[in-house]
């Protein structure tokens, strides 16, 4: 069939004249001109050939010149989560956070033309100069692919599918990622201006929980985000969002995160939101914070307290002159609410722990206060009120009310 499948390919190229397999067709147009290929092959052809497979063999040809081939059903799937490719014969996806083998095979041309076709609009490039590519799908999905001969023998490929489906706190709590009262003690905070870490593994919700938080916040707001790929989907009437980018084939035209940060604050932001702080970018985002810059932004760490204590580390990695008698002050008197979420072992995510940073240091610890743990299957009050209560009542919340009910 494989060889029935490519034949049809390329008779239906040549007839409309394509010679780029990037290039989208209109499915109108696409179908007729596949059904008359697939005619004549039935008069040339043996039936064996091509009639008693007619419709997988025009589905199949569909598929390779309007989507990404045989990949696509795993794209249309709405419960696929996302797909790694290792090498051609040994393609996961992940289901409710659970990995399977699927029994797709391609072959390594395929992979590569899969990843071209991808990559056509994303303005994004990958070749031996550049083993390595992020680049954001036309529906949202996140792709990342490594070459070799960073990877051993096949090109790596990981596509993260754009499954926002929760974009509010309400829809958190109905899906029991947090509860209601946490959600109502969150939306006080962003709404009162507080600066918010969003901390967690990979998988761990990070993004859609950022994503609920921030439309949260006041509709009037300004909201500028700077993110690596895009991956925020706000509801914000006042949004900007913003995407680094790589360096040209002349090693010209990069723009980093630091300077989408530095850019972001001359557009007259009332929250400045860093999509995933990695490294020394986390400097300008505390200089940011430490002008009264309400921000929020995600970071990979196990825990509260590791989040906290990477946000210490991040900012010197900028340079030798960056201390840590300035980072770690800096960090404990700007840094306000740090929420930890993870996947747990059924798949399912769900925030653990949400900590307010006190602002006093002892040695080179942040004092932290615990305001919501995970007991059990529940996230519940401790009992302890955040620091800077004041900002929160005059925004007019009561944290009294807020944390008891």
């Amino acid at each position: 069939m494989s060889d029935v499948i490519d034949d049809l390919v390329e008779q239906v190229r040549h007839r409309i004249r394509i010679g780029d397999p990037n290039i989208q067709l209109q499915n109108v147009a696409l179908t007729h001109t596949l059904e008359d290929v697939i005619a004549e092959f039935d008069q040339v052809r043996k039936a064996s050939d091509i009639t008693q497979t007619r419709i997988q063999a025009k589905e199949e040809a569909f598929l390779h010149l309007s989507g990404l081939g045989q990949i696509q059903p795993l794209l249309d799937d709405p419960t696929i989560e996302e797909i790694w490719i290792n090498e051609p014969g040994r393609i996961f996806v992940a289901r409710n956070g659970k990995s399977e083998l699927t029994n797709l095979i391609l072959t390594d041309q395929q992979v590569r033309t899969l990843v071209e076709r991808m990559l056509a609009t994303t303005g994004r490039r990958i070749d031996l100069a550049n083993p390595f590519v992020d680049a954001t799908l036309a529906d949202g999905s996140r792709l990342h692919v490594v070459i070799p001969d960073i990877t051993r023998n096949h090109w790596s490929v990981n596509i993260r599918k754009f499954v926002m489906g929760s974009k509010s706190l309400e829809n958190l709590v109905l899906a029991e990622t947090i509860s209601p009262t946490a959600a109502n003690f969150l939306r006080a905070a962003v709404i009162s201006g507080l600066n918010v870490i969003v901390a967690g593994a990979t998988q761990a919700g990070k993004t859609t929980l950022m994503n609920a938080l921030l439309n949260s916040a006041n509709s009037t707001d300004r909201v500028i985000t700077c993110e690596e790929v895009f991956e925020l989907q706000l509801t914000s009437p006042d949004w900007v969002a913003l995407q680094s980018r790589q360096e040209s084939l002349e090693g010209t035209g990069e723009v980093t995160l630091r300077k989408l940060i530095k850019e972001a604050l001359r557009m007259r932001p009332n929250r400045l939101v860093i999509g995933e702080v990695r490294q020394e970018e986390c400097l300008d985002l505390l200089i940011a914070m430490n002008a009264g810059m309400p921000s929020m932004c995600s970071i990979h760490a196990s825990s509260a307290k590791q989040a906290i204590s990477k946000m210490c580390l991040l900012p010197m990695l900028a340079g030798s002159n960056v201390s840590t008698e300035f980072v770690i002050p800096t960090v404990a008197s700007v840094v306000d609410v740090v929420v930890h979420t993870a996947m747990q072992r059924d798949g399912k995510r769900k925030v653990q722990k949400i900590v307010s940073v006190t602002g006093r240091i002892e040695g080179n610890n942040i004092e932290t206060v615990d305001v919501f743990n995970l007991v059990g299957d529940q996230l519940v009050p401790t009992g302890l009120h955040p620091a800077k209560s004041e900002i929160f009542k005059n925004h007019g919340f009561d944290l009294i009310q807020i944390l008891s009910n």
